[in-house]
């Protein structure tokens, strides 16, 4: 029997293969394309262990050409202090949707922090200040870097605060960035000052107890929920939660592992108090942003329609450029 072979992908090679503008672009496409019920809610599925877990997430993506993705991504917060490892790891897997053969495997970190990025920046252009100067963003890795990068792609941003419950990180994060990027960016050390005066607010950290407070919150702000991705993870009030329009990645997982599953569980709203699926508002389904004084909060679990959307763009680059290397899995 004739087989094919499959191609492999490494990190460098994703770097190479996909820029952020073209993951905004695309992310946004798939949600408009998902609003208009072309394309299939995406799966979940995930494990826990006593340090972290595996979490599954599958998308079928169709259009000229159809594909079935699948990524298998592991979360381990204390990897970095424990081993110098890196929290997130795993691979993207991408077949074709019309016979089931498997095109490629990808790492997976370059596309999870490129699409966890790209989605903020579709949210926010829909959901934020047509005007909007000032953020915050809470949790100075890795992602909070392509969240700014994407940001700044998106909006017109003159002032960023930068905080982290580790200085240094932060101190990095502003030196580095403000080289790269024309913003004005200032290390804080306390938050609420900072999220008052901010237009957008960012977090993107691991904690369990959450630290933007509904009373620090001023109107108008639009705050992108990206750290909770797990139902013991909770960076925004509940009360906050409650109080504001939520916008959700997936509906379905906000109230399961995003911070709206906190309000639900405290009975402060319910699921369908949630306005909108980012899909809606992208396809014009459902309003985004109605008045400048409307507190909007994008809770951003993760879908694997983002992943998927990525992957298609390196895999098909790759083809035209004859790139990736190949493997018979079969063989």
């Amino acid at each position: 029997m004739q087989t094919e072979s499959a191609l492999l992908f490494n990190r460098s090679d994703v770097q190479e293969l996909l820029s952020l503008a073209e993951c905004i672009d695309t992310v946004e496409k798939v949600f408009h394309r998902q609003g208009e019920g072309k394309i299939p809610p995406s799966g979940i599925l995930g494990v826990r262990t006593h340090t972290g877990g595996l979490h599954v997430k599958t998308a079928y993506l169709s259009g000229a050409k159809k594909y079935i993705v699948a990524k298998l991504n592991t979360n381990f917060p204390q990897n970095y202090a424990r081993f110098g490892k890196p929290t997130i790891q795993g691979v993207i897997v991408l077949y074709d949707a019309d016979n089931g053969r498997l095109l490629a495997v990808l790492d997976s970190m370059e596309i999870t922090i490129k699409r966890t990025a790209a989605t903020t920046a579709v949210a926010a252009k829909y959901l934020a200040r047509q005007n909007s100067s000032v953020a915050t963003i809470c949790g100075c890795g890795e992602q909070a870097r392509a969240q700014l990068r994407a940001l700044c792609l998106i909006l017109s941003l003159r002032k960023v605060y930068a905080f982290d419950i580790d200085s240094s990180a932060s101190l990095r994060f502003a030196a580095q960035l403000s080289r790269e990027l024309p913003v004005d960016i200032q290390v804080i050390s306390s938050l609420a000052g900072a999220i008052r005066s901010s237009d957008v607010v960012v977090t993107c950290t691991a904690t369990t107890e959450f630290f933007v407070r509904k009373e620090d919150v001023a109107s108008g702000t639009f705050i992108a929920a990206v750290g909770t991705d797990d139902s013991h993870k909770n960076e925004i009030d509940p009360a906050l939660i409650s109080s504001a329009k939520v916008v959700a990645d997936s509906l379905q997982q906000v109230c399961s592992i995003g911070d709206t599953h906190h309000a639900i569980a405290k009975g402060l709203m319910q699921k369908e108090n949630v306005h909108a699926e980012l899909a809606e508002v992208v396809a014009g389904m459902k309003p985004g942003r109605i008045s400048d004084s409307e507190i909007i909060i994008f809770d951003s679990t993760g879908v694997a329609l983002e992943d998927a959307a990525a992957a298609v763009i390196v895999f098909e680059k790759a083809l035209t450029a004859g790139l990736g290397n190949h493997f018979e899995f079969a063989a």
